[in-house]
């Protein structure tokens, strides 16, 4: 049974322009962009359409920004379902913001090497504060008490610094693990969030330590489900 809910033409014609924008861009369509896009005298027409939309359910408007258009779950999931499909729209001045998520890392290659991508994925910019260059599936617990869950997809920064407190990405010989970083003077520690964990030291020069990123956001991998 189809539950999705029935849309006019112009309706569908909006709704179709804001996924073929944030399908190539990472981010949604401006009312003024729509308005021009779609031959609109102004913007408050676009906005008709979005609140008819919302109250639809299709989408989700967020005030105080001017790209402030949400996919509902339903719509995102059907969205990225479709990664590989080809929009012709003219959107232009978008920033794009495709991430690729990683899987496990073979020891001694780099991160973002070919085999370690498991698929990409589309998100707005505004969803971080520092902009990612991949995903991370995270694996157990071990840092729960940041927030931090096993399955939990952790936008990363690729990096080779960090301070102290940041959360990183770090390469322990065949191993890679987020933990959060603490220097001293006589050696490097990858603290746990989770007190039934044990924080690892490392001597400053240890050969097997590597830094790959910061962690800049975080997405519960249930949202993509």
């Amino acid at each position: 049974m189809n539950d999705r809910p029935k849309l006019t033409p112009r309706q569908q014609q909006i709704l179709d322009l804001v996924q073929s924008a944030i399908a190539r861009t990472g981010a949604p369509p401006t009312r003024a962009e729509i308005a021009t896009e779609l031959g609109f005298r102004s913007a408050n027409a676009a906005e008709e359409h979005l609140q008819a939309l919302a109250r639809k359910g299709v989408i989700e408007l967020v005030g105080g920004t001017s790209r402030g258009i949400r996919l509902k779950s339903d719509t995102l999931k059907a969205l990225n379902d479709t990664r590989g499909r080809q929009y012709t729209l003219p959107l232009p001045g978008f920033a794009q913001l495709t991430l690729p998520l990683v899987g496990r890392v073979a020891a001694g290659s780099p991160i973002l090497a070919q085999e370690h991508i498991d698929e990409t994925y589309l998100f707005e910019a505004s969803l971080f504060g520092r902009r990612p260059d991949y995903l991370l599936k995270v694996r157990g617990m071990s840092m729960r008490d940041a927030g931090i869950l096993d399955g939990d997809l952790l936008a990363v920064q690729k990096a080779r610094e960090a301070r102290n407190g940041q959360i990183v990405v770090a390469r322990l010989g065949d191993d890679v693990t987020v933990k959060r970083l603490r220097r001293t003077s006589r050696a490097i520690e990858l603290i746990p969030e989770n007190p039934e964990f044990k924080t690892i030291t490392l001597a400053l020069d240890d050969p097997g330590f590597e830094l790959e990123g910061i962690a800049v956001g975080l997405i519960r991998n249930t949202m993509l489900m």
